[in-house]
């Protein structure tokens, strides 16, 4: 295998934050503070990330060519995971997720837009194949994925205010399309319905629509759908987002800023706490945290053709 893998909104408001990791991240001893991707001679880009706490793993999507990306949190060095450029159907990749049972789930994007390859795709945590599923209805661009309380994958629709469940249901692997918010969201040009976590109860789903700069919460009992109240925050550009405990992280990529709020443990709502602009030679899209810090996506989406090095990184802020 080759290797490759402004400002506060109330003092009271951040007083009550729980002591997690922020933007500014402390070094950890024996970890690197970056991360190093291998791209492909013509220029990468990537986007997604996951990560399995477990066993200390996180994975990275490539958009050029498909390339799944395994890195883990004590190695500055990631590997090439899975191929790319055609193997399973995968042209391309963007959200990533692991389950509880270290499962890897990949959100193909614009793959089986007009091509009839596969929407998604689910492997082992030894990188077999166990399902390459296309998703029901036309247009369908699979953005992000999170695990929901019921062990399910969700995945947010760009190209329309959808959600699509993926689960194993009586040993066969099954997609639906489990909300469809058309009555309730505006559909916008360009990319809408994109990062998406589960509230802190577990009742809902907060999704970020990013053109628009909203959240969205999807009510996982009856997939009924509301705003999330986020007051005057600007979340423009919303695209990864991150929850610990009630500290919500966006990372809002091309606006390359990463805001904190905090999020209500049902969802209703969350209160700006900070935004802080993050590095300018970066456009930072998706982040998950790994063992205590979070692992922000280095993306190289404002380079028409990337040039390395490609990396993840722990310290996303401008300097």
């Amino acid at each position: 295998m080759k290797r490759t893998l402004a400002g506060l909104a109330t003092l009271a408001a951040a007083a009550s934050l729980p002591l997690v990791a922020t933007p500014t991240q402390a070094a950890a001893p024996g970890r690197p503070g970056t991360y190093q991707l291998q791209g492909d001679a013509g220029g990468s880009k990537f986007e997604g990330i996951g990560a399995d706490p477990r066993r200390g793993l996180f994975y990275v999507s490539e958009v050029t060519g498909g390339e799944i990306h395994r890195g883990t949190a004590t190695d500055a060095r990631t590997d090439q995971w899975l191929d790319g450029d055609g193997t399973d159907g995968r042209f391309t990749a963007r959200g990533i997720t692991t389950d509880a049972a270290g499962r890897v789930y990949v959100a193909g994007g614009p793959n089986g837009i007009g091509t009839g390859r596969p929407d998604l795709w689910v492997y082992s945590p030894e990188g077999e194949l166990l399902a390459a599923l296309r998703a029901p209805g036309e247009d369908v661009f699979l953005n992000d994925v999170a695990i929901g309380p019921d062990g399910a994958a969700y995945f947010t629709n760009s190209n329309a205010p959808q959600v699509y469940r993926v689960a194993l249901d009586a040993g066969e692997w099954t997609v639906a399309r489990w909300a469809d918010a058309s009555g309730t969201i505006e559909q916008r040009a360009g990319f809408n319905l994109g990062g998406i976590v589960v509230s802190g109860d577990g009742s809902a789903l907060v999704v970020a629509q990013g053109n628009v700069g909203a959240l969205w919460r999807f009510d996982l009992a009856t997939a009924g759908v509301t705003r999330v109240d986020t007051g005057d925050a600007a979340l423009a550009d919303a695209d990864g987002l991150v929850l610990q405990g009630s500290r919500l992280t966006v990372v809002r990529n091309f606006a390359r800023t990463i805001a904190t709020l905090q999020l209500t443990d049902d969802g209703h709502s969350a209160t700006l706490v900070e935004q802080q602009a993050s590095d300018p030679t970066r456009v930072l899209t998706t982040a998950k945290v790994l063992r205590g810090r979070i692992l922000y996506v280095d993306s190289k989406f404002d380079e028409a053709v990337a040039v390395g090095p490609y990396e993840v990184v722990t310290e996303p802020l401008a300097r």
